[in-house]
């Protein structure tokens, strides 16, 4: 480089100039030289180096060179070259401006810590693509890690850019921060509290993405289409979408219907009110009623019936009687979980329910208010 400057000057001296129209004309050369440079090289690296590296990770079997070397982490990388070129040379071009060297090579030495951090942020983004399929434990761990990791490095950054500004060492600034850290927890109260309680749903095991969820504090009601270390995205059945936070859940209370969802059937449980005084014994001269000939009957339906799963619990069974009349709940399970099935073969099992009471004249209780 010192090669360089002195032809430099030599072309100067060349034009007629002379005296400190020299320096000054020699400085703009170089800093436009070491502009021209730094573009250069990132511009090598976008155009050469970036589809040289796809086409080599594109030709290999195994995957954690597609996760580390695609394109969005190669263009990150690009970034960090342009800080190399400039920080090399700046002690040439500045080297009778001390103070002058000093602040630049301070700007150069922030842009490159951003840029390092835009990398490692562009690789752990690539992590978090790396686990495929909603709802696995494997993919949770990794997005809660990757975000915990994400805020980790963020902050650290942070330190390293307040410690080139005030010119002190980073370890010192760090050691500092514990007269300050009750200050911090103050202020970043919920931004932690919201950390840890996403780390307990998926560690626990408690909610993934897919999960058909109620929280009975908010008007969410539907599936889980995006977990964070912060927020849980759900998806209602009318196609809004509803944020809550993960300290709600953990705090609160939430119904998660994926054990439903596993499970042979969804479970019904339905009520029908009869007046008491429709029970009669039957005809044969036996002693039973009406009431046990409907039940029995009404059971003997739903083992039949291919809409119910027989392999798990069904019934029906009498309650206490109240002022309304005497309950009879039907309990059972159906096989087609999907709600717009299930609803509509449940109405038409109910629908069939209180057509027989009739056969065995039985009276559904009915209020008629009084005109």
């Amino acid at each position: 480089m010192e090669i360089i400057v002195s032809y430099i000057e030599s072309l100067i001296r060349m034009c007629g100039l002379s005296g400190s129209a020299i320096i000054w004309v020699r400085h703009t050369v170089m800093i436009a030289l070491v502009v021209l440079l730094a573009w250069g090289a990132y511009q090598l690296c976008r155009r050469i180096l970036i589809p040289v590296v796809e086409k080599i990770t594109r030709r290999t079997a195994t995957q954690w060179d597609d996760i580390l070397f695609n394109r969005p982490v190669l263009q990150a990388a690009c970034g960090i070259v342009p800080a190399l070129v400039v920080w090399q040379l700046l002690p040439i071009v500045f080297y009778q401006f001390p103070v002058v060297q000093e602040a630049l090579n301070r700007l150069t030495a922030i842009y490159a810590t951003i840029a390092t951090v835009n990398l490692i942020v562009a690789i752990i983004n690539s992590l978090k693509r790396s686990q495929n399929g909603n709802g696995t434990n494997l993919r949770q761990y990794m997005v809660s890690f990757c975000g915990l990791l994400q805020v980790v490095v963020i902050f650290i950054a942070v330190i390293i850019v307040i410690s080139i500004i005030i010119g002190r060492s980073p370890i010192t600034l760090l050691a500092g921060l514990g007269a300050t850290s009750a200050i911090l927890m103050l202020v970043f109260k919920d931004t932690i509290e919201g950390l840890v309680a996403g780390i307990r749903l998926t560690s626990a095991d408690m909610l993934h993405v897919g999960d058909w969820i109620t929280v009975p504090t908010t008007n969410a009601d539907g599936n889980v289409i995006e977990m964070n270390l912060t927020t849980v995205k759900v998806q209602n059945f009318d196609n809004t979408i509803v944020t809550v936070s993960p300290i709600t859940l953990v705090n609160g209370s939430f119904q998660n219907w994926k054990g439903m969802q596993d499970a042979g059937g969804r479970r019904v449980t339905r009520n029908i009110l009869f007046d008491i005084r429709s029970i009669k014994f039957t005809d044969e001269g036996q002693e039973e009623t009406n009431m046990s000939r409907y039940r029995q009957d009404l059971e003997d339906y739903l083992k039949n019936n291919p809409a119910i799963n027989n392999q798990m619990t069904f019934m029906v069974r009498q309650k206490e009687a109240t002022a309304s009349g005497l309950p009879i709940e039907l309990y059972f399970f159906l096989r087609n979980k999907e709600w717009v099935n299930y609803e509509h073969t449940l109405a038409g099992i109910m629908e069939y329910a209180y057509a027989l009471a009739g056969k065995y004249g039985l009276k559904v209780y009915q209020h008629f208010p009084e005109q």
